[in-house]
């Protein structure tokens, strides 16, 4: 075993109803919270309302900011940023899903920091300053209220990647498995997907330790076990909906420590160039890393494979395309707008903004290889 540290300090209210509580847990960090929430979906369901008038209960005024697009931008950023800053906020409050939560970051911390975010997320300058964050989860997918990452789309150069920092994590995180029932079931199988993206990528990534190895394998098997029946209406129970919740929760946590292996380093790209949906570039690359990458951790993707109803590693891809298929799911990148003659820029880009998920997989691969994955994802 070789040596390793562990540090997330995540702070996770997880149940049912719990949302409720948003008030008084965001009181002691602030007295006008900046609320970022997507264009509607947030207010239709009438989360918006219960959280701003949870918030005023608690005398914490709010402002709206509601300008988050699917593939959070930079500039988007930015201007939540300012308004924060105009607005004398103190504290910000995300409700939403990944895209929503990873805005919130940013905009937290752009609020206290001078220049260019772009800097920041290519570690040309750092800082440990950011507004405080309360997240409220809304998918059961991203686990970015489990993690100090905020995955960011630069318009100008179409370059997707994360923010990494812990001043954003979130000072608490509000988990409630109730939030989660109004997605619509495209969504549902979108996000569910990448939640179990990101556990197996942590579990096979080359930095992987225990705790990581632990915490993927049991969010793992409750995806397994549940999503589809979600999806399907088979089991709709209050626990269905508690394992996927808490194992996307989980996902974010494993991936602050372990990482994305190669294909959320290769599906970055891929959004980033056409604004996709993130569990359809996913559903795209992902059975064509695999059949890739398999041989390099030959035991890890055989137990993923049996928990996923296959045998051993050599079946892992085919058993990730079953499940793709129950989820209705299944599409390539050529489905999603991508054309051979995007593949050398996406391959090139792949390299410059996803190294790290690069050398992370179990078998790293040349720019050429990546290429020649992208081409069988076609």
């Amino acid at each position: 075993m070789n040596n390793f540290t562990y540090y997330l300090p995540v702070n996770i209210v997880f149940g049912c109803g719990r949302v409720a509580e948003a008030g008084a847990l965001t009181a002691p960090y602030g007295k006008k919270a900046l609320i970022v929430t997507g264009r509607s979906s947030a207010k239709k369901s009438g989360l918006y309302d219960r959280v701003k008038d949870s918030l005023a209960e608690a005398g914490i005024d709010s402002v709206l900011f509601d300008q988050v697009s699917q593939n959070p931008l930079t500039t988007t950023v930015e201007e939540g940023a300012r308004l924060a800053t105009e607005q004398g906020c103190d504290v910000v409050v995300a409700i939403g899903g990944g895209s929503i939560m990873d805005c919130a970051k940013g905009i937290a911390f752009m609020a206290c920091n001078d220049g260019d975010i772009n800097d920041y997320i290519f570690n040309r300058k750092q800082s440990d300053r950011a507004l405080p964050l309360i997240l409220i989860p809304t998918t059961c997918g991203t686990g970015s209220e489990g993690n100090g990452f905020a995955v960011l789309t630069n318009p100008e150069n179409g370059d997707k990647k994360s923010l990494r920092c812990a001043a954003i994590i979130a000072k608490v995180s509000i988990v409630d498995p109730e939030c989660m029932q109004t997605m619509p079931k495209k969504v549902l199988a979108s996000v569910g997907f990448d939640a179990l993206c990101h556990c197996i990528e942590a579990y096979t990534s080359k930095i992987a330790q225990p705790f990581s190895d632990a915490l993927s394998l049991y969010a793992i098997e409750a995806i397994a076990e549940n999503l589809v029946n979600l999806y399907t209406d088979a089991d709709t129970s209050a626990e269905a909906w508690e394992k996927v919740t808490i194992a996307s929760t989980i996902g974010g946590m494993v991936i602050n420590t372990a990482g994305v292996t190669l294909a959320h380093g290769m599906e970055h790209p891929a959004s980033g160039l056409k604004d996709i949906v993130h569990g359809q570039g996913l559903a795209a690359l992902t059975p064509a890393v695999i059949e890739a990458s398999y041989p390099g951790a030959p035991d890890k993707f055989a137990r993923i494979s049996k928990l996923l109803g296959g045998t051993d590693a050599a079946d892992c891809a085919a058993q990730v395309k079953a499940l793709l298929q129950k989820l209705d799911l299944t599409c390539t990148l050529g489905e999603l707008g991508l054309t051979e003659a995007d593949i050398p820029w996406m391959a090139e880009n792949c390299m410059k903004v996803s190294a790290a998920s690069v050398a992370n997989n179990p078998v790293v691969f040349t720019q050429e290889q990546i290429a020649d994955i992208y081409r069988k994802a076609l």
